[in-house]
């Protein structure tokens, strides 16, 4: 009997091995080789060089352009903004977001509103029909007549139904759980994946279908599966946030469509997740002017926002003092506690620091260096800034304070919030709202009052 011939493949980033390893030489990610069948077919490469006839190719002046303007509404127009204008027929986007924090909720609200006008298709991978009518029920979807559903993991089953042309929509929840005959793999893996993503948007590109992806993340944070998905797809969003509450936003990584440095902002309560419309005084509603204490004045993809950042700064019971940071990132929060010790008289070297960012937000504004500074120096200090400041600028390993971009949007949305004056880098001193620093040492001896 001929031995059936064997390859292990990794599971994040698609190489091939002849024997199982505990690591990937490739991506160096560790237990992700999986053991698959080599089919018949995979060596005939020869064969298909020759085997191709010439294109039937066109002008490009000829090809009528599609109607981009002709997209369906999600219904919310945070979420609208955030896709170019809403979803373009035959367009494929996935969604990915961590368990639990709202993916199935918010498409089944999409659907609900697009089915109003539209015929929907909403296919689960993962939960029953009774299971889905469930939510569909506390959402007030369940009265939709052109919404349907299906319970499938067969990937061909639903490339032929988007094929049919019967939807204008087609919510595939998720794409991990989905297989098609022809691979004898498992749901989830590497050649599953690409092969079931590649049917699918075959199916929606030759239809006008506009299908949704859902695609589950590693426990890093990254879309699981390999990374030729992203690629595959026209719209890639990414739902962020706390899955036991706060803010949730989501935002486009990548969106063929429209730009990707839009985000929106939604709040989870008993009839699904809607839209947070004022979300700087939701933010700040609960604040306590304190020591360690100051606003931020920051962007979530063009939106400006006023957020609270809290320090906390007490001396360490160890030999080696601790840094915590919850929604700003810890390397950034190294260099800067660097900076503050070498350019200023504070001696931080034997104290723990804490900062959190409230609302469970994650800053990656370089505008919030300065803010992060004035914090610490704060808490440490035990001197408060004024409760009607907001504070943003870039820091320097020299400890300058560098411009930023969206200086009038900054400052509109503190005007609006009711506050008096803006801490920010000397550049932006043509606004008579802002008081220019041109350090970090004269920022926390001008700005830090007893």
């Amino acid at each position: 009997m001929a031995r059936s011939r064997s390859q292990f493949v990794c599971q994040q980033c698609g190489a091939t091995y002849s024997k199982w390893a505990g690591r990937c030489e490739n991506c160096g990610e560790w237990n992700t080789l999986v053991e698959q069948a080599i089919s018949a077919g995979t060596s005939s490469v020869a064969k298909a060089a020759t085997s191709g006839k010439p294109l039937e190719v066109q002008s490009i002046q000829s090809v009528a352009p599609d109607d981009t303007k002709a997209r369906l509404s999600t219904g919310e127009p945070e979420l609208d903004i955030v896709l170019g204008g809403g979803i373009l027929k035959g367009a494929v986007v996935l969604l990915a977001g961590q368990p639990g924090i709202g993916k199935s909720t918010l498409l089944l609200q999409v659907t609900a509103h697009v089915a109003k006008s539209n015929k929907v298709l909403y296919v689960s991978g993962e939960e029953s029909a009774s299971q889905v009518s469930v939510r569909a029920r506390r959402l007030g979807a369940e009265n939709s007549e052109q919404l349907d559903f299906a319970a499938s993991t067969n990937a061909n089953d639903i490339a032929a139904s988007i094929r049919a042309g019967t939807y204008s929509l087609v919510i595939v929840d998720s794409i991990q759980t989905l297989s098609i005959d022809e691979i004898s793999s498992a749901p989830g893996t590497v050649s599953q994946i690409t092969n079931s993503s590649n049917v699918l948007i075959r199916a929606a590109k030759d239809s006008g279908t506009a299908v949704v992806l859902v695609g589950h993340v590693t426990k890093e944070g990254s879309i699981a599966g390999p990374k030729v998905l992203e690629h595959l797809v026209d719209v890639v969003l990414q739902f962020e946030g706390d899955r036991y509450g706060g803010f949730k936003i989501v935002r486009a990584m990548k969106n063929r469509f429209g730009s990707t440095n839009e985000a929106a902002l939604f709040e989870m309560d008993e009839q699904g997740l809607r839209a947070v419309e004022n979300p700087s005084a939701a933010l700040l509603a609960e604040r306590n002017p304190a020591d360690g204490s100051v606003v931020l004045a920051t962007l979530e993809g063009t939106r400006p926002l006023l957020v609270e950042i809290q320090a906390l700064v007490h001396p360490t019971s160890f030999g080696y003092p601790k840094r915590t940071a919850s929604g700003f990132d810890l390397n950034r929060l190294n260099l800067l506690i660097a900076v503050i010790e070498r350019r200023t008289k504070l001696n931080l070297s034997d104290k723990d620091i804490y900062i959190n960012v409230v609302g469970g937000l994650k800053l990656s504004d370089q505008a919030a260096d300065l803010a992060i500074c004035m914090a610490i120096a704060s808490a440490a200090a035990g001197r408060r800034i004024d409760d009607q400041t907001v504070v943003f600028g870039e820091v320097g390993l020299g400890g300058e304070v560098r411009s930023v971009i969206a200086v009038e949007k900054r400052i509109a949305e503190a005007k609006k919030l009711g506050f008096t004056r803006a801490v920010g880098p000397k550049t932006a001193t043509k606004h008579s709202f802002i008081t220019g620093v041109s350090d970090v040492r004269s920022a926390l001896v001008d700005y830090l009052q007893k």
